[in-house]
């Protein structure tokens, strides 16, 4: 472990965890919340693992938010990387929960997907019907807020989702309480972020870096316009 001198900025490395498969081929949904990484996922997380590896970083905290495709990436990020650290499961930075998609009027199903990810998001805009992005927010502030007083670390690794790197990124880039959609978070993507000891100490050195293809060429659509061109298949 490592104490940072005062000033000093420490070292997040935010990821979103790597692909899995939320629908089958009929666009039937998985439940979420157990679904595994799928076999790019897999290779993405390992792409990762040779990123951090090749640059010599070391970590001091793993955080994970519990759910089995987070605790999965970084288990293969640390065994590539070579460092046995023990893994923190945080529920609180789990992903932003959606509702019930059968509930959901087909006129409305597009902005349910991605309405949350559009721009300068409302705080009362909901996710799939389910939870806001305002009440994802109250549980994900405070969680870094912790991290940040906590001063037995210099360098962490958070693997988290989609919906929940947006809701830090955001408060990193604006230093106060908003959602930027736009922010986009490739499966097994890297963020670094730099904080200091003031709550608006916050630089943000790069976002959305995917070891397997950085330049990204073929990337057009958004994760949820994927999403949603799926599930409509067996709507």
């Amino acid at each position: 472990m490592h104490d940072s001198a005062p000033g000093e900025r420490r070292r997040i490395y935010l990821m979103r965890h790597g692909s899995v498969t939320y629908f089958d081929d009929s666009g039937k949904p998985f439940l979420p919340e157990t679904v595994p990484l799928n076999e790019t996922g897999c290779a993405q997380a390992d792409a990762a693992g040779h990123a951090f590896f090749d640059a010599g970083v070391r970590f001091d905290r793993v955080i994970v938010s519990g759910l089995p495709r987070t605790i999965q990436t970084a288990q293969r990020v640390l065994a590539i990387a070579g460092q046995p650290v023990e893994i923190e499961v945080w529920p609180e930075l789990h992903e932003i929960r959606g509702g019930r998609l059968s509930s959901i009027p087909t006129a409305e199903l597009r902005r349910a997907f991605t309405g949350a990810f559009e721009g300068l998001v409302d705080e009362q805009q909901r996710f799939l019907g389910g939870e806001s992005v305002g009440e994802m927010m109250d549980r994900v502030h405070p969680a870094v807020s912790r991290l940040r007083a906590e001063q037995d670390w210099d360098t962490a690794l958070l693997v988290l989702h989609g919906g929940v790197n947006c809701a830090i990124l955001s408060l990193a880039l604006a230093g106060q309480r908003l959602f930027l959609g736009g922010l986009s978070q490739a499966a097994g993507c890297i963020n670094a972020l730099d904080v200091g000891g003031d709550p608006h100490d916050w630089v943000v050195r790069f976002v959305n870096y995917v070891p397997p293809g950085p330049l990204q060429p073929g990337a057009r659509t958004t994760t949820m316009e994927q999403l949603f061109e799926q599930y409509r298949k067996g709507r």
